[in-house]
């Protein structure tokens, strides 16, 4: 979506489904594969497997939660986003939630409003070092 190399680097799926323009599912969607979102869910986006792809155009809307290894966003979300592998925000994405993400990749014109957090693979954070204190008598 953003950039060639990535697209390259991207889970190819033989099971892709559309939810084209002007269809509206109200209830939960689980896929495996690829899911193209042209239309609106409201409810929450379920990606089941490791290589399972959200893709959401412009015209997408989700009114919900996004749980997914892959996604792809250029359209509208009203919930929180969990990508547990890698997450790309293209200009037109407008997120109202939380996004967790593995890896994030994000075009100038995304909006998020609400917390991001990277969550990597141990989910632990880490804390850092203390400063060095340095006496008086080391700096005269």
């Amino acid at each position: 979506m953003l950039s060639r190399k990535r697209n390259e680097s991207a889970p190819r799926n033989a099971e892709t489904s559309l939810i084209a323009h002007g269809t509206i599912i109200r209830g939960d969607v689980r896929f495996t594969g690829t899911l193209h979102l042209d239309g609106r869910i409201e409810g929450s986006v379920l990606g089941e497997g490791s290589s399972a792809v959200f893709t959401l155009s412009e015209h997408g809307q989700v009114q919900g939660e996004v749980r997914v290894p892959h996604a792809m966003i250029n359209g509208q979300v009203t919930g929180d986003i969990y990508a547990s592998e890698r997450l790309e925000l293209a200009a037109q994405a407008r997120i109202v939630g939380d996004v967790r993400y593995n890896s994030l990749e994000m075009a100038a014109g995304a909006q998020v409003n609400g917390r991001m957090a990277h969550q990597g693979e141990d989910h632990v954070q880490r804390e850092l070092p203390a400063p060095e204190v340095r006496s008086e008598a080391a700096t005269a």
